[in-house]
């Protein structure tokens, strides 16, 4: 009878996998008043650079309006997001989208998330009902929109989406051993296996992919935290610095007459502010350096009966079912692939290592998950804020804290299964073997944290966290390796030495030591190249070739600028190393910067010299030519892939990726089809935060906050973002209302 409801609830909605897309939703007279009247208890002011500030009754009432005002901002990213994490971007993309829609729902699936809905407790189920109403209220006031596919949303829908993180833990898993493993054989409702539903007498044939392999094109996020004692007012500061591509979140405010006042980043689609503060407290999030995520290798048989995996002594029955997956074709048309899918009990089979297949295992508990990503925006101190994390579901972060009391908290990680520390868990663990299953997550006291350290400042790169306090970091013998897997990284060494030597800290003196342009990663590997050409014979040609460049390295300070000519050279010899070393690196299971500081061959820095230096003057007429005509940023449509294009208007940019130590980050993606470099990911909302009696803040954001290019807001914060300049905050009711720009009830607007 369950199961019966859970599809009439999908077919009323007209999302059933196959179903033929649905036409607009003319909602039913008593819904419409009823959203009508949600309306009226909500004003949203939108502040002299469209920031929308919403201000509600009830929390229900502000996540109402936000939802709406999001939608008035980019709905289209809205509805994408949700596609991607109900596993229907198929749907609206094709047959490009058809296995990143199967991983999805491997972990998944949307017909289980109405009856967790229905038994989400009363307040959680407010705010998704709110939720949905407002993005439908927005459907009904702006017909000319035209959705994709989703033209009515459902409160559960919210419960697929829960964790404001750019890319969430399924993505983990490797689309191309995926398809490797589930595409053998398919077609338009043809199955994986044979009919029967049997595994095949061997695993399909596919080379070892090694679960977490180092990127060659790292980002990344920064947190600070500044206690009272190095602040000029005595008061905490907090540095909010996320790196995601850009405009992947909406900046907004929150306001009920029910104790919610929150200000921040939230991922489009989302109702809670992920990465903010509110009057009491802020929160920053770095991607996540613990391991929260197993794979397992098991061994499986067929059997007449199905396949079976070896577990301790005995066997047992893989649990086999259909995944059947909507597919837009060219002619607009659905279809649907069906695909026959195993689970053990430790997760979804999604590839093959040898003769075994590989199952996954990660954490789904989407209402405690949703419940803990909205309550931590409520908290007023960091006793309730420490509560909010012993929920124990945030899978995916770090988190730097401060607050108007004074303290300061790193936490990393929150979620962290406990584990025999005997396996090394960064590659397949025996599924056959009990000992390496989980034994419930490890208490919040048991896992990295720090909480007002003596040197007053921490900080997370997205490094480890024996760094995060100077001198008075963690301990590393003292945890399991499970806890940290990732090592340091250039922008940890920087953030160390910049804040190290602050005192006297206002919100300006933060900015500019979060923007201090040293690139770290060359004070590393420079010199062995100078003295690899220092070490030329003098008959050598490239001692004449590489003279000027050269030279112009020996004199440069490691520090970026739109002027700088050595700044293009570096980056362009570096990314020329990461182009013809990442597959050695990731060969060698080490992070690319860790392999170019410890493996490279005089020849091999000579060389990749050589080649930066050509296509510096091949690119550009000239190796002399400054960053700031190379590096540029340029926003020129609503699409999620910008159509970058060399004879349009664009600005340059001083700083640099990521992965050379720039802690504010501005990189691209590769391989680049331009002459120009254009900005994709690195810094986006920006914010620097104080505590005190009033908070007091500045930022900045990537372009604007509307995704619409007719609007005045679409790019006008680009001048300020490339150059590092940060606007005021408006924050209190008072300021909020002394740069208004329009305010209105949801409807009455156009």
């Amino acid at each position: 009878m369950r199961s019966k409801l859970i599809s009439l609830c999908l077919l009323a909605t007209g999302l059933a996998a196959g179903a033929a897309a649905p036409a607009a939703v003319n909602p039913a007279a008593s819904e419409l008043a009823r959203w009508r009247d949600e309306a009226r208890r909500v004003e949203i002011v939108r502040d002299s650079w469209g920031i929308a500030h919403v201000y509600g009754h009830s929390d229900a009432d502000a996540v109402f309006g936000a939802m709406y005002a999001q939608a008035e901002d980019d709905f289209g990213r809205i509805e994408r997001n949700y596609l991607t994490a109900l596993g229907w971007l198929a749907r609206a993309e094709g047959e490009s989208a058809v296995y990143s829609d199967l991983r999805q729902r491997l972990f998944l699936e949307p017909e289980a998330l109405p009856g967790l809905y229905a038994r989400s407790p009363a307040w959680l189920k407010s705010l998704m009902t709110a939720w949905a109403d407002g993005l439908n209220f927005y459907l009904a006031t702006h017909p000319k929109v035209e959705p994709r596919v989703i033209r009515h949303f459902e409160p559960w829908m919210a419960l697929s989406f829960t964790e404001g993180s750019i890319g969430g833990d399924v993505e983990s898993v490797d689309l191309a051993a995926l398809r490797r493993f589930y595409g053998a054989g398919n077609s338009s409702d043809a199955d994986h296996s044979a009919a029967g539903g049997t595994a095949p007498a061997s695993a399909p044939a596919a080379a070892p992919t090694p679960p977490r392999t180092p990127e060659e094109n790292p980002g990344g996020s920064n947190g600070f935290a500044i206690a009272p004692r190095l602040s000029a007012s005595g008061h905490a500061l907090l540095w909010i610095n996320p790196h995601t591509s850009f405009y992947f979140r909406a900046e907004l405010q929150m306001v009920s007459d029910a104790g919610l006042d929150t200000y921040g980043a939230a991922t489009w689609g989302q109702f809670f502010i992920y990465q903010g503060w509110n009057e009491h407290n802020g929160w920053m999030h770095t991607s996540y350096g613990g391991d929260a995520i197993d794979e397992y290798a098991e061994t499986v048989q067929p059997r007449a009966e199905g396949p079976v995996y070896r577990y301790a002594r005995s066997w047992r029955p893989l649990r086999v079912s259909t995944l059947r997956i909507a597919v837009r074709g060219a002619d607009g048309r659905e279809s649907t692939r069906s695909f026959t899918v195993y689970h053990s009990h430790h997760g979804p089979i999604v590839r093959t290592e040898g003769e075994r297949w590989i199952a996954v295992k990660l954490l789904v508990d989407p209402v405690r998950a949703l419940s803990q990503s909205y309550l931590r925006t409520k908290t007023r101190n960091f006793r309730e804020f420490r509560r909010i994390q012993g929920l124990r579901t945030d899978t995916s972060n770090n988190t730097v804290y401060a607050d108007g009391d004074g303290t300061i908290a790193y936490f990393h990680g929150n979620f962290i299964p406990r584990r025999d520390p005997r396996f090394d868990y960064t590659h397949p663990v025996d599924g056959s073997d009990p000992a390496t299953e989980w034994r419930g997550p490890h208490r919040l006291d048991e896992i990295i944290s720090v909480v007002n350290p003596r040197n007053g400042w921490l900080q997370n790169t997205n490094n480890w966290p024996f760094s995060a306090a100077g001198p008075y970091s963690p301990k590393r013998d003292a945890y399991p390796a499970y806890m940290w897997t990732k090592g340091e990284n250039p922008r940890g060494v920087h953030a160390v030495q910049v804040l190290s030597t602050l005192h006297d800290v206002t919100l300006d003196k933060l900015i500019g030591a979060a923007y201090d342009p040293h690139l770290t990663a060359f004070d590393v590997l420079l010199p062995p190249l100078l003295r690899a050409y220092d070490a030329l014979p003098a008959t050598d040609p490239r001692q004449a070739r590489l003279a000027g460049p050269v030279a112009a390295l020996r004199a440069w300070d490691h520090r970026s600028g739109v002027a700088s000519i050595p700044t293009s050279l570096a980056i362009f010899w570096g990314q020329t190393l990461v182009e013809r070393q990442g597959a050695a690196a990731r060969s060698a299971e080490e992070p690319v910067y860790d392999f170019l500081v410890e493996h490279l061959t005089d020849a091999e820095r000579l060389a990749a010299l050589d080649a930066a230096v050509a296509k510096l003057d091949h690119d550009f007429g000239d190796w002399r030519t400054p960053w700031g005509e190379i590096n540029r940023y340029q926003r020129r449509t609503d699409d999620v892939l910008q159509p970058f294009d060399d004879a349009q208007p664009s600005l340059p940019v001083g700083f640099a990726p990521s992965q050379w130590g720039s802690l504010a980050s501005f990189d691209w993606l590769k391989p680049r089809t331009t002459r120009r470099i254009y900005g994709s990911l690195g810094n986006s909302f920006v914010a620097a935060v104080e505590f005190g009696p009033t908070v007091r803040a500045k930022a900045v954001m990537t372009g604007g906050e509307s995704g619409n290019p007719a609007s005045p807001h679409f790019a006008d914060q680009a001048p300020l973002y490339a150059a590092g300049i940060f606007r005021d905050v408006y924050f209190t009711r008072a300021d909020v209302r002394a740069h208004a720009e329009r305010t209105y009830h949801p409807g009455t607007q156009p």
